[in-house]
């Protein structure tokens, strides 16, 4: 008996992976959505969001994403919970095996497994995750109004979040394990000529502080010395880059120099006719839910318009 093949796959289910599955649903391509191991994605650990259109009032992660499925769901979209451990995209349909061995077929595919934040791996960073350690200036900033805070990391990103941040916090510091920031050279005089700004070198972060509810300070430690230094502070945000999840497609499709997948000017698709990625996977520079979810529509327009062509 022969397998069935899909018309479209979608692997993630943040708000691209979900926005992907409504418009291919409402296409009546009746999408089967691969979960992996953490629905929802990373807003499944966000806890307010208020830059989303639509909730005047703000929302959380959690229900945005309960929201984004039901939605989905309306539209025939069906869930299949596990991950992809192998891919085969060398030929059509394209194959792909699931953790519990399932085979599944598909004329299209659509990519949108996110990205995750790297974080230090202390144990108070998880701990105050959300009750005022954060990995994005842009989502949460606005809730450090007159406040201190830290940024953790020396290159372009942290300079932008520090930037950022003057925007709201009273006081910002960067702290950089080296002698020197690794940033280039306009964005690092730009934060050098913030007066908000200031540096801390040669230091790394030894614990994160607080009274069990949020973060109150951050212990330091000098990599040269090993002295350790106290500091008060409201937040602390880790700029020290993100990983895309998209080493399973390693060799199979263009990414970038950083891991992220490479998509055509205008449009979602890959180097692999039939392939398209969407969300954070393929997007460094914004990295925004509402971003995720245009790019989401995109994709999907994009492989309804691809399986028409070959039809």
């Amino acid at each position: 008996m022969e397998k069935e093949i899909r018309d479209v796959v979608i692997i993630g289910t943040g708000p691209a992976g979900y926005t992907a599955a409504i418009y291919t649903g409402r296409a009546n391509l009746k999408p089967l959505v691969i979960e992996g191991m953490q629905p929802g994605g990373q807003l499944m650990i966000t806890t307010d969001i208020e830059n989303f259109p639509g909730f005047p009032e703000g929302i959380n992660g959690p229900e945005l994403m309960s929201r984004m499925r039901k939605q989905a769901e309306r539209f025939n979209t069906e869930f299949a919970y596990g991950s992809v451990n192998e891919a085969d995209l060398s030929r059509s349909p394209f194959s792909l095996i699931l953790d519990d061995g399932r085979e599944i077929l598909t004329r299209s595919l659509i990519i949108a497994t996110g990205a995750n934040a790297k974080w230090l791996g202390i144990e108070s960073e998880d701990k105050y995750r959300g009750k005022g350690v954060s990995a994005c200036a842009t989502c949460d900033g606005f809730f450090f109004k007159e406040s201190r805070v830290f940024v953790i990391g020396g290159g372009d990103t942290a300079m932008e979040e520090a930037l950022y941040l003057t925007k709201f916090a009273s006081e910002v510091t960067l702290v950089h394990r080296r002698d020197e920031f690794r940033a280039s050279k306009i964005m690092s005089l730009r934060a050098s000529k913030n007066p908000k700004i200031s540096t801390i070198l040669n230091a790394v972060v030894d614990e994160i502080l607080g009274d069990g509810i949020k973060v109150t300070g951050i212990r330091l430690k000098d990599v040269r010395t090993g002295e350790l230094s106290e500091h008060d502070c409201d937040g602390v945000f880790m700029a020290i880059g993100h990983e895309p999840n998209a080493g399973l497609f390693r060799g199979q499709i263009s990414l970038d120099d950083y891991g992220y997948i490479e998509t055509k000017k205008t449009s979602t698709a890959t180097s692999v006719p039939g392939v398209f990625a969407c969300g954070d996977v393929q997007d460094y520079t914004y990295r925004q839910a509402v971003t995720a979810v245009g790019s989401g529509c995109m994709a999907a327009v994009d492989a309804e318009r691809f399986l028409e062509s070959i039809r």
